[in-house]
């Protein structure tokens, strides 16, 4: 009879028999076993050396993504304000709220970048802040600093005027970084009187308005401006030595120099070939002056528009300069007008619209090759 807890399927198996190994046999096993052990190590290291760039690649493309933010969850370091001795910053033209942070790190008005493009992203009016040069605290809370910034109480504002601007141009430059609105300009142009436009200039300020960089004030207008511009542009004329009854029509030499040179040392040999091309009675026969009288863009003139005997600014149809200038020049040309080089060139063209490389010649023949080499630039530079 057998035990009632017998149970054929719960008998335990009898072992197998055990197979003795030699020597040599274990120490194959284990000298393979170390083997397998090190390509799994290899293989290991491979794989977190890759795993480790892309980290390293998505940390440095996120950092360059949000720049100096603070982390979810962070808190960037500030201060509690409300701030301490007065500092003078400037923020730049076009300047990005991580721009401006870090310009307010280095002057010590706040604590940290993160602090601050934080609170300048929760103030919807950061995005208007202008440049200039303000005067804000040491060790602001960053909220303050924005809140300052959005104030708009500059201590003064930079505004540069480039060569060869136009008066419109200058119309409306001049509102986007100040507080002078182009109303105000428009109103102290047509009371030429008021900003100390000379005479000769028969009300028109084109040429007269000084192209360079103006430092305007807390409570300077646009009349201030305007007047400080043509100081500007009477000292330059004096500079060069130019005759006070020549001033006109310096400046609208210099104006069509400005905006045919490329380079300054071109500027005095294209001031001598206008001289040249006056006294021998030829029209000046220059695009530019088409184009700032039919008010449109050079590269869209047509041979009708700059033949145009209705446009008094066409140097094709009417012989002599136009009736004003047609930019505001810079010094050096002129500079370039008080003293011309010395040549019988009557023409000039760029041969490379890259370089700006321009040639000058006295005879037709002679320009006529140069028209051929800035036609094969520009077959070699197509598209």
């Amino acid at each position: 009879m057998t035990d009632l807890f017998e149970h054929p399927a719960l008998q335990e198996a009898p072992a197998a028999p055990t197979r003795r190994r030699s020597a040599a046999s274990r120490r194959a096993a284990a000298k393979r076993k170390r083997r397998r052990r090190q390509r799994t190590a290899v293989v290991l290291v491979v794989v977190l050396g890759f795993v480790g760039a892309g980290a390293y690649l998505l940390w440095d493309r996120m950092d360059s993504l949000v720049g100096g933010l603070p982390f979810i969850g962070s808190q960037a370091e500030d201060y509690p304000g409300p701030g301490g001795d007065p500092v003078e910053v400037v923020i730049p033209e076009g300047a990005t709220g991580n721009q401006m942070a870090t310009v307010l790190l280095d002057a010590g008005v706040v604590a940290s970048t993160g602090a601050f493009t934080q609170a300048f992203g929760e103030n919807p009016a950061a995005a208007g802040i202008q440049p200039g040069t303000y005067q804000l605290q040491a060790e602001m809370k960053a909220s303050d600093a924005v809140a300052a910034l959005v104030r708009n109480e500059k201590l003064q504002t930079n505004v540069t005027i480039p060569e060869g601007y136009t008066v419109a141009q200058i119309v409306e430059r001049v509102p986007s970084v100040t507080t002078i609105t182009k109303e105000e300009l428009e109103k102290a142009l047509d009371d030429p009187a008021s900003f100390g436009l000379p005479k000769q200039a028969d009300g028109n300020a084109e040429g007269w308005l000084f192209p360079q960089t103006y430092s305007v004030q807390p409570g300077d207008d646009a009349t201030s401006l305007l007047t400080d511009m043509v100081k500007q542009t009477t000292k330059e004329l004096e500079s060069a030595g130019v005759a006070k009854e020549d001033w006109e029509s310096t400046l609208i030499k210099a104006s069509l120099v400005e905006r045919e040179a490329k380079h300054d040392e071109d500027r005095p040999k294209m001031a001598r070939a206008i001289e040249n091309r006056l006294d021998s009675d030829m029209p000046l026969q220059i695009d530019a002056t088409s184009a700032y009288g039919l008010g449109k863009p050079g590269t869209q003139l047509s041979s009708d528009d700059v033949r145009n005997p209705d446009d008094p600014y066409s140097t094709y149809a009417h012989v002599g300069l136009p009736p004003t200038p047609i930019a505001n020049p810079g010094a050096a040309s002129i500079d370039a007008v008080g003293h011309p080089a010395d040549g019988d060139w009557l023409f000039w063209i760029t041969v490379n619209l890259d370089t700006g490389e321009t040639k000058f010649s006295s005879t037709n023949e002679e320009h006529e090759r140069y028209r051929a080499e800035l036609k094969k630039w520009q077959e070699e530079n197509a598209g």
